[in-house]
C-alpha cells in the first residue's frame, strides 16, 4: 500500500431503512380546538361552520372525536357516552331544546361539514351507532333529542346516511327488554312524518331491512297486533297503524296459500287439505272472499300444462277442478262467494291465452261438481261487472245458459 493511499474498510455497505414516524395520537387537542371555535362563535353555527372548513385540523384522523363534540359538546370516554376530560361547549344537540326547530340548524349544519368534507359520513355512523347501542346511558329527554336528529337527519336526507346504521343497532335485547326502543322509535316516526309520507317512511325502513320487523322494536311482552296498534294509534300514528294491518295479511296470505301449496302438490288427502284450511282462516281471520281466491289460485297453479297441446292443458285443467271440486265446495257457501269464484276464473281464462277458450268448460264443470249454482251463472250472465274479457265469455257460455233456461222452464 502506498503510504499515500488512505485505508478503508472491507466488507458489504448495509442501507438503514427509514421508518415513517407516526405523529402521536391526540384527540384532546383536536377536541379542544374545535371546542374553542364553538365558543369563540358563541354557538352560531353558521360561523362555526365557515370557521371549522378554514382550520386546519386533522379531521380523517379525529372525525368520531368531531361529532362527539357536535352531539356531547366534548369528547367521550373510549366505548361509552361518559364525559372525558378536556375543554366542553354548551351548544351541543344533547344540550338544546327537545324541539324540531332548536336540532334542525345542527342537522343543516352537519350537512355542510359533510359537502365539504364528505368522507366525515364513515365517522357520523360510528358515533351514532355507538350512542343508540348505549341508549340506557342518556336521560328520556336526551333520547328523545336523539330521535328528532335522526328523523330529520333522514328527512333532510343528510349526505350517504344509511338506515341499516340507525335501526340495526337499536334491536339489541336488552335495550328492546328494557321498554327503551319503542318510545325512541315513536319519536323517530312521529317527527319524520311531519314532513314526509308514510310511503317515505317505508321506504327508509325498507333500506333498513326493518320493514317486515316492526315488532322487533317491541318489548316481548307487548309483541302482538293489538299491542301494536294499541300504541301507535294512542301516539297518533294511524297511518303506520293500517300500513302494519295490511302487511300482516298479506304475509297471512302468503302463509296459508304456501302451506296450500304443498298439500296440493304432494297429492294430501281433500278432508285434511279442508281442515287446514279451515284452522288456519280461523286463526289468521281471513275474509272468506280471499280464501276462494287463493284456493282457485293454488289449485290451478298446480296443473301440470304442455306446452301448446290446448286439448290436453283443457283435460288437465277440468282434471284439477273435478278433484278439487270438494275443496271449493266447501268454502263457495253463498252466492256471493261462488260469484267471487266466477271472477276469479274469467280473470284467469282472460290473462291466460290457454286458458282462453277454457271458460264455459269450466264453468259447467264447476256446475256439475255443485261447486256453481245456477243461479249464480245466470246472474253473472246478465249482471256481471267485470269488464275484462266479458262479451267473448258471455258469447261462449250462451249455449250453456240458454240450456240452463230450458231445463228450469220444463221443471
Amino acid at each position: 500500500m502506498s503510504s499515500k493511499e488512505k485505508p478503508t474498510l472491507g466488507g458489504t455497505r448495509i442501507k438503514t431503512r427509514k421508518r415513517n414516524i407516526a405523529a402521536p395520537l391526540d384527540p384532546a387537542a383536536f377536541s379542544d380546538a374545535v371546542i374553542q371555535i364553538y365558543l369563540d362563535n358563541a354557538g352560531d353555527l353558521e360561523l362555526v361552520a365557515k370557521n371549522i372548513e378554514s382550520a386546519e385540523l386533522n379531521f380523517s384522523r379525529y372525525g368520531d372525536t368531531f361529532f362527539e363534540v357536535v352531539f356531547t359538546g366534548g369528547r367521550t370516554q373510549p366505548g361509552t357516552i361518559k364525559p372525558d376530560e378536556g375543554e366542553r361547549h354548551p351548544y351541543s344537540i344533547i344540550e338544546c331544546e327537545a324541539k324540531r326547530e332548536a336540532i334542525l340548524p345542527s342537522v343543516i349544519y352537519i350537512q355542510k361539514i359533510l359537502r365539504r368534507k364528505p368522507f366525515l359520513i364513515k365517522n357520523l355512523e360510528n358515533v351514532m351507532r355507538r350512542f343508540l347501542q348505549s341508549l340506557e346511558l342518556f336521560e328520556e329527554n336526551e333520547r328523545k333529542k336523539l330521535a328528532i336528529f335522526t328523523a330529520l337527519a333522514f328527512s333532510q336526507k343528510l349526505s350517504g346516511l344509511p338506515p341499516e346504521s340507525v335501526f340495526q343497532p337499536l334491536l339489541k335485547d336488552n335495550l328492546v327488554g328494557k321498554g327503551l326502543v319503542l318510545p325512541f322509535i315513536t319519536d323517530f316516526f312521529k317527527e319524520y312524518l311531519v314532513d314526509n309520507s308514510l310511503e317515505d317512511l317505508i321506504s327508509i325502513l325498507k333500506r333498513g331491512k326493518m320493514e317486515d320487523n316492526l315488532m322487533d322494536f317491541f318489548p316481548s311482552a307487548k309483541r302482538s297486533a293489538e299491542g301494536f296498534s294499541e300504541h301507535f294509534t294512542k301516539a297518533g300514528l294511524v297511518p303506520l297503524v293500517e300500513y302494519n294491518e295490511k302487511k300482516m295479511f298479506e304475509v297471512k296470505l302468503k302463509d296459508m296459500k304456501s302451506a296450500l301449496t304443498t298439500q296440493i302438490t304432494e297429492g294430501s288427502d281433500i278432508s285434511e287439505v279442508i281442515e287446514s284450511v279451515k284452522q288456519r282462516v280461523k286463526d289468521a281471520k281471513l275474509p272468506d272472499i280471499e280464501v276462494v281466491r287463493i284456493l282457485w289460485d293454488v289449485i290451478m297453479d298446480a296443473v301440470q300444462w304442455s306446452g301448446k297441446n290446448q286439448q290436453q292443458n283443457a283435460n288437465s285443467a277440468l282434471r284439477q277442478v273435478k278433484t278439487w271440486a270438494k275443496l271449493l265446495n266447501s268454502f263457495c257457501t253463498s252466492g256471493k262467494l261462488e260469484l267471487e269464484l266466477i271472477y276469479k276464473v274469467q280473470m284467469q281464462c282472460y290473462e291466460d291465452a290457454k286458458l282462453m277458450k277454457l271458460f264455459p268448460e269450466i264453468v259447467r264443470s264447476l256446475y256439475d261438481q255443485d261447486v256453481l249454482a245456477e243461479d249464480t251463472i245466470l246472474y253473472w250472465f246478465r249482471k256481471g261487472t267485470n269488464p275484462k274479457g266479458r262479451q267473448t265469455f258471455v258469447k261462449a257460455l250462451e249455449p250453456f245458459v240458454n240450456w240452463l233456461e230450458e231445463a228450469e222452464e220444463e221443471e
